[in-house]
């Protein structure tokens, strides 16, 4: 897989970013202050991921998805490594990922790249989201804060 940035005259793959996130405003509102980042294989973008600087030492990966026919084939772990590579080649300390408590797949990625859980921040998805979020039978209410600081 080819990961690079998403050039100014294209559209965002919003189908792709809505996977991560249903939220059409917040997902434009964090692409349009981060980087937005492309994985291409033949010529389809398979994969994406947006980083987002916190402050000059934090940057956070907003969003990482991979298109439903590229799952389970190493995708999103190439993601999370290249967003770990591109935040130390732009200086940062620490890389952040938040991910829903019913999201168990992705707790387990997230911890096999290194990420440790950090923090949480409950009923953060029912504040911030209007119609409840429901994932492998459990209500996505709390988000489960992971940091990688490992490296840099």
């Amino acid at each position: 897989m080819d990961i690079r940035p998403l050039q100014a005259h294209e559209p965002l793959p919003m189908d792709l970013l809505l996977e991560a996130d249903p939220s059409e405003s917040l997902v434009r509102a964090y692409c349009k202050s981060g980087w937005c980042m492309i994985g291409e294989q033949g010529g389809a973008i398979v994969g994406v991921y947006v980083l987002c600087a916190l402050s000059p030492e934090i940057v956070e990966i907003k969003n990482v998805a991979v298109a439903e026919n590229f799952r389970g084939l190493g995708y999103g772990r190439q993601l999370l490594q290249h967003a770990l590579s591109e935040a130390a080649r732009r200086k940062f300390e620490i890389v952040e990922i938040g991910t829903g408590n019913s999201s168990l797949d992705q707790l387990a990625l997230y911890q096999k790249c290194g990420f440790r859980m950090h923090a949480i921040d409950p009923d953060f998805f029912r504040r911030n989201y209007p119609e409840p979020i429901m994932e492998n039978g459990i209500e996505c209410r709390d988000m489960i804060k992971l940091r990688y600081t490992e490296g840099f």
